[in-house]
């Protein structure tokens, strides 16, 4: 390369090496970048752009951020979809001059940044597992593997290619990776999970390969004691071990033996219920507003992670479910003991994370106080509870905390209180703990009073009480005086103890051979001290990942014990109640609510959420209740709330409702709200109709639907066909149990004719023209939807709302007198359904007078005594008879 210097030869090599990613570069303390990742880099983190040299005759644009603030850049260029290749130098300066003058530094990437690999702090949610998956297709079968390398998980399961998309939503991974030339099919789900894709080498997928990838990072010989794979799930976790090894270079984190997941062992969730009913995001796209946000009362980032890994994944086992809810019991009658484990759990640091910094040589010396710390507090919480007196899920995970003491004794003895954050800042290791070092330390603290003493001496010898010795990284230690001194230092007997070394516009510099002798014995125990300390943290690194199995099991035996406290809490402070989940398909809930409407109520000071009671009595047959009502009564939070009691008794918690009996759902769907997707080429209503047949594609006899509105996007008789249709599909073909809420009041004659069919309607009443939403479930069905009263409460013209009254009303006419051509009639009357012009507001008709209302209208029931309440009932029947 003909007119490139060295150095921006070796930085287009290894960018050549990298050209899917932005190269931070290593210069210094700076991270540059060069070319169009200067240009890229500048436009995304909102930073100058400049120019470095030349490059076939045009500028070399560039720019660059600190090596010391760099985690902040990274984030911003991961979130914005880009990948960034670390270029870090391999050695110092001075080595590179040994080689020559003209030398390059050696520089090499030692990581590539990636959405799914990331494990520093600063660039992760404490509260939320950050998922790196891989899609594998053998033939007709399929798997997905997933990893949380900042944490160690490493999950597989085996499925079926339909199953991607409800899976993918489930675990929300920040990364996909798949086999370069994948169906479009994948791209689209990535896309509308906003999920970063990204393609690999089909030669990563090899079966056979990852079996030899798999051995090798477990050093086994066969991977039978882990259990057994197909192909497609030994082709899906090999292309994950395959890809760390590229983006970290070798350094592959400590990984947890992988552990087979099954499709039938947690509750089927596609991401359109997910989406529709909150569960972890807001519709807003928040986590205010959902599920999530109202329930979450941990106090460990590992239980907040497990929290959210339960809630999108309820269990179907029953044993499983059973185990937990019993935890939750026990901890929230305990109180006692249920706060001292919160109050040492509180204390508690991320052991996960702190691990597997540690792993990838990513960790300092605060990872290991991290641990020192979590070991602490889990020998603290193991000897809080008693185990004769827990439950078996409490006394497993407290069995799992102990058996640390030699680590955590070599670890207090080691450290100091407070390290810091970096190892090559060094006094992070106690005194006492190693001789070596405190020699050291001792000789390089003296060394500092001996210059101070030196100083003095030399001022004294001198006469000038301004001279002081210093020091730089160019010059060393030096004696500095002022420049009006200069006469006095260069003349004898001075200028022969008293070497010239620099002048500048101000100060002279000397030195002498004590100060030079004096020099070399601080810098080299300076140093010695820092080389011990590294050896040091290399030991005590070791010991903690030989430990490393069980210091895992601890982190989830205490991710387990904050969950269980964490629902108790949340359980006593709601008064939520213990559900019954059991094999049956009964589904009866008393007095349920809807937790989150319930906590933004309460928060607005309005007033108390109205519970209700839902009972799908299914037995042998579907079990479907037929909701009608007006809108802006209800309908979609009963729908909602009863999906979401259904959801909490499977994740193992007590739930909002004065008591709930759940056979096991084995799927949750939902077809609540209306939303296009423009960018797809689909209207509201197409997307009503595939969400829809998603549904009636999928459902079992063991599932439970919610559906809202159903064919309201079309034309009435289109849209009360499909209603219809699907109603009796339901029914008859997937027998389960659904709430189904409509505006079509035909549909609730289907109740008589459908044995599994039931007709119930939320209360309303009507005052003085007006209609007052009671929020109150019952039997029955509505005999209007008060759409047009809807219509002036959300304020629309009287004039309009006039009109709309005159029409329903000759609508409604013609129904009731049995003639089918009215509503087209009327369509056809011109002058019937001509827009009348503006008219002034007509004041309402004044209010009739009734006497007993009068007077009722300044009773405060609270304040009657008895007598008061006898003699106003006597009034009450004297002026209802005037």
């Amino acid at each position: 390369m003909a007119g490139v210097t060295p150095m921006m030869a070796q930085y287009l090599d290894i960018k050549a090496a990298h050209a899917d990613a932005l190269l931070f570069y290593r210069m210094g303390d700076f991270y540059e970048m060069f070319f169009d990742d200067a240009v890229a880099a500048a436009g995304a983190l909102d930073i100058a752009l400049t120019k470095r040299g030349k490059h076939d005759g045009a500028d070399i644009p560039m720019c660059g951020v600190p090596v010391h603030s760099a985690e902040g850049y990274l984030l911003t260029l991961i979130r914005k979809g880009f990948r960034v290749a670390v270029c870090e130098q391999m050695e110092s300066p001075a080595e590179a001059r040994k080689r020559g003058s003209k030398s390059v530094v050696k520089r090499d990437v030692v990581r590539v940044v990636t959405p799914g690999t990331l494990t520093e702090d600063a660039l992760l949610e404490a509260r939320r597992h950050n998922f790196l998956a891989a899609h594998a297709r053998v033939r007709d079968s399929a798997a997905l593997a997933w990893v949380d390398i900042s944490t160690g998980a490493f999950h597989v399961m085996a499925m079926a290619p339909a199953r991607l998309s409800p899976e993918l939503a489930r675990l929300a991974p920040s990364e996909l990776v798949v086999a370069d030339g994948e169906d479009r099919v994948v791209d689209t789900i990535a896309d509308d999970l906003g999920i970063a894709l990204t393609p690999l080498g089909r030669a990563s997928f090899d079966s056979a390969a990852a079996t030899r990838r798999l051995c090798a990072l477990y050093r086994v010989d066969t991977l039978d004691g882990f259990g057994s794979y197909g192909r497609a799930e030994l082709s899906a976790m090999g292309a994950l071990i395959d890809y760390l090894e590229i983006t970290q270079k070798g350094k592959l984190p400590l990984l947890q033996p992988p552990q087979t997941e099954s499709q039938d062992t947690v509750m089927q969730i596609d991401a359109a219920t997910r989406r529709n009913l909150e569960l972890t995001h807001a519709l807003s796209g928040g986590r205010a507003g959902s599920l999530l946000s109202v329930i979450d009362r941990t106090v460990t980032p590992a239980g907040a992670r497990l929290l959210e890994q339960r809630l999108c994944s309820p269990s179907l086992a029953l044993d499983v479910i059973h185990a937990r809810l019993a935890a939750v019991d026990f901890t929230r009658d305990d109180t006692r003991t249920a706060e001292d484990l919160r109050t040492a759990l509180r204390k508690t640091p991320d052991l996960d994370r702190a691990l597997s910094r540690l792993s990838l040589d990513r960790g300092g010396p605060r990872d290991l106080a991290a641990i020192r710390g979590g070991l602490a507090q889990a020998a603290a919480i193991a000897a809080t509870c008693h185990p004769d007196d827990l439950p078996d899920l409490l006394t497993r995970a407290l069995a799992n905390l102990t058996g640390f003491d030699a680590l955590s004794g070599l670890l207090d003895a080691a450290l100091v209180a407070e390290p810091p954050l970096l190892a090559r800042d060094g006094g992070f290791i106690a005194p006492g703990h190693d001789s070596d070092l405190d020699d050291a330390r001792t000789l390089r603290d003296e060394g500092r009073s001996v210059i101070a003493r030196l100083q003095r001496d030399y001022a004294e010898r001198t006469g000038i009480s301004s001279l002081k010795i210093k020091h730089n990284n160019v010059l060393g230690y030096f004696i500095e005086t002022t420049a009006t001194h200069a006469g006095r230092m260069m003349s004898e007997p001075l200028s022969e103890t008293f070497i010239h070394r620099q002048t500048t516009a101000n100060q002279l510099r000397f030195t002498t051979v004590e100060l030079s002798e004096m020099e070399t014995r601080i810098l080299n125990a300076g140093n010695r001290a820092l080389e011990i300390e590294k050896r040091l943290f290399e030991t005590l690194r070791a010991a903690v990942l030989d430990h490393a199995a069980a210091i895992s099991t601890a982190a989830r035996a205490l991710a387990e014990i904050d969950l269980t406290t964490a629902l108790a809490d949340l359980a006593r402070a709601e008064n939520w109640c213990r559900p019954t989940v059991d094999g049956s398909r009964v589904f009866d809930i008393s007095g349920g609510r809807h937790p989150v409407v319930e906590q933004a109520l309460r928060m607005q000071g309005e007033t108390p959420f109205v519970a209700n009671d839902c009972d799908l009595n299914a037995d042998s047959r579907a079990a479907i209740w037929l909701l009608t009502g007006p809108n802006m009564s209800g309908k979609s939070t009963f729908l909602r709330q009863n999906a979401l009691i259904g959801l909490l008794a499977q994740i193992g918690s007590h739930v909002p409702a004065d008591r709930a009996h759940v056979g096991l759902v084995s799927q949750l769907f939902s077809r609540v709200g209306a939303a296009d997707d423009l960018a797809r080429g689909r209207s509201t209503f197409m997307v009503e109709m595939v969400e829809t047949a998603a549904i009636l594609n999928q459902a079992d006899d063991r599932a439970l639907v919610i559906l809202d509105e159903i064919g309201r996007g079309t034309a009435t008789y289109d849209g009360l066909s499909i209603a219809w249709a699907t109603l009796e599909h339901l029914h008859s073909a997937n027998r389960c149990r659904a709430l189904f809420a409509t505006h079509y009041h035909e549909l609730t004659a289907l109740a008589g004719k459908l044995d599994g069919v039931e007709n119930a309607t939320v209360s309303v009443k009507e005052w003085d023209g007006e209609v007052i939403f009671l929020h109150e479930v019952r039997k029955g069905a509505a005999d209007r939807s008060y759409g047009v009263q809807v219509a002036q409460l959300a304020g629309l013209p009287a004039t309009v709302v006039a009109r709309a009254r005159v029409v329903l009303e000759a609508l409604e006419k013609g129904e009731r007198d049995g003639d089918a051509a009215t509503p087209k009639a009327l369509i056809d009357d011109l002058p019937l359904f001509s827009a009348a012009p503006p008219a002034p507001a007509t004041p309402p008709p004044a209010p009739v007078s009734v006497p007993v209302l009068e007077m009722l209208e300044d009773i405060h029931p609270d304040a009657l005594t008895p007598r008061d309440a006898l003699d106003l009932i006597y009034r009450l029947k004297e002026a209802a008879s005037t």
